[in-house]
């Protein structure tokens, strides 16, 4: 009888030390923002959301498994929290679905999430492509069918171990599952070096663009310097979908100032070639963005964001997409709002 009570009480603290050794947290943003905008001279005014942090619901946990060897997992979904809808575009998890091994061999991780070659460019945008001033929008699809500009479903992600002297990188592949799902096979990579105030970052990616998978091509290279009053970003990037190609380039800043922080940035796309007239040599656009934000704790800023962009030819980059913008309108946008972490 006492052995068998000795014996309970091993298995016990073995099961205790195993729940001290899990974690699981939940998270999230809610942020909103009036928002003006004026596409071609048609004026809306709008209750929006995430101005600086896209609003998000979320869980995530670890567990440790000894030896150390980590499991993860990562649950997040977007949230419309002006009309209290889920931004899911058909996907409930559709920010981040994940399930993942770490260990000295660096990240083994399984499910949606971004693309090497958007974290290589994102991550070097001052307004961290969320709100009116974010590069994405001026990302073309070059007529091709894309999924995967942002995030991928069904990726297999490989992270280089955190502890290479600066060294970092990550490769990614996603397949198509299926002649229907065109848009979404998807193979990239990044590859990087960040040690004080310099981080440089390079990263190449293709995806079936159509049926007969042919593929969009994108390559990039970023660098930032962060000399602690100030923090200057660029990022060249390249893309390329049968014969139309676009150069993007973007230039950026930011300034700490008392509790606040300035932001600005200009990003210039430049699309070329093209199968038949009219080509796409004079359909290019510029975006200039200009930002403050307060921050009134570690959870809570005020912000304000300007932004306009101008487009030529054929071009019509928007800041929202409604309302309808003309061909080589002009698309502005001011909003000023509050977000809130938790």
């Amino acid at each position: 009888m006492k052995k068998s009570l000795i014996a309970l009480a091993v298995l016990a603290s073995f099961a205790g030390g195993a729940t001290a050794q899990s974690s699981v947290t939940a998270f999230g943003v809610v942020d909103m923002a009036y928002r003006y905008i004026d596409n071609s001279g048609t004026k809306v005014h709008t209750l929006g959301n995430d101005g600086l942090t896209s609003s998000r619901l979320g869980f995530r946990g670890v567990e440790d498994l000894g030896g150390g060897l980590k499991a993860g997992f990562w649950l997040e979904s977007g949230v419309t929290p002006d009309t209290g809808g889920i931004a899911a575009n058909g996907k409930f998890w559709h920010r981040r679905a994940t399930v993942s091994l770490e260990g000295g061999f660096g990240e083994v991780r399984l499910g949606r999430d971004f693309t090497p070659t958007y974290t290589a460019v994102v991550s070097f945008d001052p307004f961290g492509d969320t709100g009116p001033g974010g590069f994405s929008k001026m990302i073309s699809t070059l007529g091709g069918t894309l999924t995967t500009q942002g995030r991928a479903d069904n990726l297999v992600q490989y992270f280089l171990p955190k502890n290479l002297g600066g060294f970092y990188g990550s490769a990614a592949a996603a397949p198509s599952e299926g002649a229907a799902n065109v848009g979404t096979k998807y193979v990239g990579g990044r590859v990087g070096y960040a040690a004080g105030g310099l981080d440089v970052t390079g990263a190449y990616g293709t995806t079936d663009a159509n049926l007969a998978g042919d593929k969009y091509k994108l390559a990039s290279v970023s660098a930032a310097y962060n000399f602690g009053f100030l923090k200057l970003v660029g990022s060249y990037s390249k893309s390329k979908f049968l014969t139309v190609e676009e150069d993007l380039i973007l230039l950026g800043a930011s300034v700490p100032v008392g509790n606040g922080l300035i932001r600005a940035s200009v990003v210039r796309a430049d699309l070329d070639g093209g199968a038949a007239a009219p080509l796409r040599d004079a359909d290019d656009s510029t975006l200039a963005a200009i930002g403050y934000v307060h921050n009134l704790s570690k959870r809570t800023a005020l912000y304000t964001t300007y932004t306009q962009i101008n487009n030529k030819g054929l071009q019509r980059f928007t800041v929202a997409a409604t309302p309808a913008l003309a061909f080589g309108g002009k698309s502005r946008a001011f909003d000023v709002g509050v977000r809130h972490m938790f």
